[in-house]
């Protein structure tokens, strides 16, 4: 039906109706608070709370944990991509993401953040308070020191990390109300394993980060320089894996399964050094997404047996 001037008074319905816009829309959040990355860290504290629990697992602590570590993660990932929608549009990777494809302004999304982050920390509060405290450094760190240096120094790996490994922390005090010596372990490991992770992956995208100008690899350019450092923090996770031994955190056999996954790891990094290819740094990026959650579950099922 048409009015006059030939203008439409009943629109044709869009495509996959209001079912087909809900999905755009759930998927355009599901990008905003980077799904799968929320998922990695929530999955990280829930395993280091199942090994500080000493077998007594309170599954209303376990749900509070998950979902309130799961929405501070959504509302940092959110306020990360706010801070560099200029950066992301120009970047292939991430230039279809909500912000910088418009398909989303940016007070929609800050509002969601602020919903996801106050909700977050509240449900933390339900646990204990250090898990507040720590969830709150997390996300200060996340967003407003590790997002605006990474423009700035090649250091702001430095702080991504520590962001990045304090989840651990707050599944052991979910646990046991404290800061204990096995929180520290866990930060150390995961705080080592960040490095290479993260260094792989800026090899890999290192002509994407040059464009919106993120200083993510430690020198310049793919070097060998680059790659020595890369090489040099791998080896790291060995001997930061030895130390639940040394304090009788962990048996001798899940040490050792512990030590050999660092040292795949570690022929990895060292393939990478010499070949310094975008397919070698595949292989170590791989392996790294490959240890952390086997090192945790290699800690969890060594608690339950």
């Amino acid at each position: 039906m048409r009015g006059e001037g030939n203008i439409e008074l009943f629109a044709p319905p869009l495509r996959g109706g209001w079912v087909g816009l809900l999905r755009a829309k759930l998927s355009d959040y599901a990008q905003l608070i980077k799904l799968r990355l929320s998922f990695l860290v929530v999955f990280s504290a829930a395993m280091a709370y199942l090994w500080a629990t000493n077998r007594n697992v309170d599954t209303l602590t376990i749900w509070l944990l998950s979902v309130g570590g799961f929405f501070i993660t959504g509302s940092s990932n959110i306020l990360n991509q706010i801070i560099e929608v200029k950066s992301d549009a120009l970047m292939k990777r991430t230039s279809n993401r909500p912000l910088p494809d418009k398909r989303m302004n940016i007070k929609e999304a800050f509002a969601l953040s602020i919903i996801l982050g106050i909700s977050g920390l509240f449900i933390l509060l339900k646990i204990n308070l250090l898990c507040v405290v720590l969830g709150t450094l997390a996300m200060f760190l996340y967003v407003c020191v590790y997002t605006p240096l990474k423009k700035i120094t090649r250091l702001s790996v430095v702080p991504g990390a520590i962001a990045g490994s304090l989840p651990v922390v707050i599944g052991c005090a979910a646990a046991t109300g404290a800061i204990s010596r096995e929180a520290l372990f866990l930060f150390l490991i995961q705080f080592i394993w960040q490095f290479p992770h993260t260094w792989s992956i800026a090899w890999l995208l290192n002509d994407e980060y040059n464009k919106a100008g993120l200083k993510m690899l430690p020198t310049s350019e793919k070097s060998k320089t680059s790659a020595i450092f890369i090489v040099l923090s791998t080896f790291l996770i060995i001997p930061s894996g030895l130390l639940l031994y040394m304090y009788e955190s962990a048996g001798i056999h899940v040490t050792w399964m512990i030590a050999l996954a660092g040292i795949i790891m570690l022929l990895f990094a060292f393939r990478f050094y010499k070949l310094r290819t975008d397919k070698s740094a595949v292989g170590l990026m791989l392996s790294c997404f490959a240890y952390l959650p086997i090192v945790l579950i290699i800690l969890v099922v060594e608690n339950f047996l």
